[in-house]
């Protein structure tokens, strides 16, 4: 206190810090540290000098403005004050995120800042300064890191992991590959702000399926057909392909139910070149859990199926299981419109789900999967990869939104999303949203909308 005194006499006589340093054999740093313990409150002073607190709480304390110390003196007298370092802690609210761990220029953050003259000096030879509005800097450093992810695909890292935050990356696990092998990059987030990039790696599982892959692909044909597969799918879990490809296959028997040309021409398709469920038999639905199975069960597009195969055994009176011959005996005494009525369900009821079928019939009645179909539950649940959520909410809030939380955990993301579907938590509602999973033509996550196309064939060959 006694220095400070003299200090500041010092300086209102225009001396500079360096001057003064000269003239006490200390360093520029040491007198500014000086200076800051001089400009604490009284009563933290008073508390100094008395050493009721150390000095590593007086040092803390200068980072506090007057009403930050006040509170903390109020918190001295109820004997709940932090102490020492925990003061830091306790001032930049949790969290001590230095301004050297921004990814984004220091000029776009328009919040406030605090220095800490006695901590290590950086790299750049400048005292340690601090994040104060914490808010303000995750949102800024999350849509940098964004950015980071965007470059890092123009590289030529087809693959860009953002980590959540807290989430350390152990190089350990992981295998060296180039971006030729296939090789990813990793971006990892520690809880006070650092970002790291990680290039060039691959999970051991991911090493060992490439070279399973490789060993297919050498057995298999030249030739072999595209569409044999069946739409490309995104990164997802087999539970939610399953359910995905359920609740399409129950969209389009829907739609196709008021189609009796298109189904009676799909039913002698089927009958010329057998394949699918031609046998004749019903769709098993077979369903990868529970959460499927009841999606699917409260399924308006599933209930209309139901209800038409009811009316339709109800016109042909043979019980559950006729023989072929009384079938046919019954069809005889039938209309044309009623024997049409009987095949355009049976062609639905018999349509595998799954099959690249779906998605032609689908694209070439143009059907709207909005009219049966909303994101459930179910769906939420089950979409679990954090890429893809955050590949559906640029979709649903646009990319800002995405990049802003793109390193927030799934949960997160997923409730945001559920806010623009509501209008909820002053999210402006999105009106009859639809991912491309659930289009017709099926629609890769951030693809544009392909133009349906009439030719039914031509899809089908396709």
């Amino acid at each position: 206190m006694s220095l400070y005194e003299k200090f500041v006499h010092l300086l209102k006589m225009k001396r500079t810090v360096e001057g003064i340093a000269l003239t006490f054999g200390k360093t520029p740093a040491q007198v500014n540290q000086c200076l800051a313990l001089g400009k604490l409150v009284p009563g933290v002073r008073s508390l100094f000098r008395a050493d009721e607190i150390d000095a590593d709480t007086a040092a803390a304390l200068t980072m506090a403005s007057g009403t930050q110390q006040r509170e903390w003196l109020t918190l001295h007298e109820k004997r709940r004050a932090p102490t020492g370092k925990a003061v830091k802690t306790w001032l930049l609210g949790g969290q001590q995120i230095a301004t050297a761990a921004a990814l984004f220029p220091l000029e776009n953050y328009k919040g406030q800042t605090v220095g800490d003259l006695f901590a290590e000096v950086g790299a750049d030879g400048q005292a340690m300064s601090y994040f104060r509005d914490l808010d303000l800097f995750w949102e800024l450093q999350n849509s940098a890191i964004a950015d980071k992810a965007e470059s890092l695909k123009a590289e030529g890292w087809e693959d860009v992991q953002v980590l959540e935050v807290g989430d350390a990356f152990h190089p350990y696990g992981y295998v060296k590959a180039s971006k030729d092998k296939g090789g990813h990059a990793y971006i990892s987030v520690t809880h006070n702000g650092v970002v790291e990039i990680h290039k060039g790696y691959l999970t051991r599982k991911e090493v060992e399926a490439i070279q399973k892959a490789a060993e297919r692909a050498a057995k298999k044909a030249a030739n072999d057909s595209k569409a044999d597969n069946g739409p490309p799918q995104p990164a997802m879990t087999q539970t939610l392909e399953n359910y995905l490809h359920l609740h399409r296959h129950a969209i389009v028997c829907a739609d196709l139910l008021k189609h009796p040309k298109t189904a009676f021409r799909l039913l002698v398709a089927h009958a010329f070149a057998s394949s699918g469920n031609w046998k004749v038999r019903s769709e098993p639905q077979t369903a990868r859990s529970d959460t499927v199975s009841a999606s699917i069960e409260k399924s308006p597009a599933q209930a209309a199926l139901a209800a038409q195969k009811e009316a339709v055994e109800a016109l042909m009176g043979l019980g559950k299981q006729p023989s072929t011959g009384k079938a046919f005996a019954r069809l005889l005494e039938l209309t044309d419109a009623e024997v049409m009525r009987v095949a355009v369900v049976v062609m639905a009821d018999t349509l595998a789900a799954g099959s690249a079928i779906v998605d032609a019939v689908g694209t070439h009645l143009g059907t709207d999967a909005r009219r049966f179909w909303q994101p459930d539950e179910a769906f939420f649940e089950l979409v679990r990869d954090r890429g893809t959520v955050n590949a559906l909410l640029t979709e649903v809030g646009g990319k800002p939104i995405a990049k802003a939380n793109i390193a927030e955990k799934a949960k997160t993301q997923k409730a945001i999303i559920r806010d623009y579907l509501a209008g909820t938590n002053g999210r402006a509602k999105v009106e009859g949203w639809l991912p491309g999973w659930m289009e017709f033509p099926y629609r890769e996550l951030g693809a544009k909308p392909k133009k349906p196309r009439a030719d039914i064939t031509a899809i089908a060959a396709e």
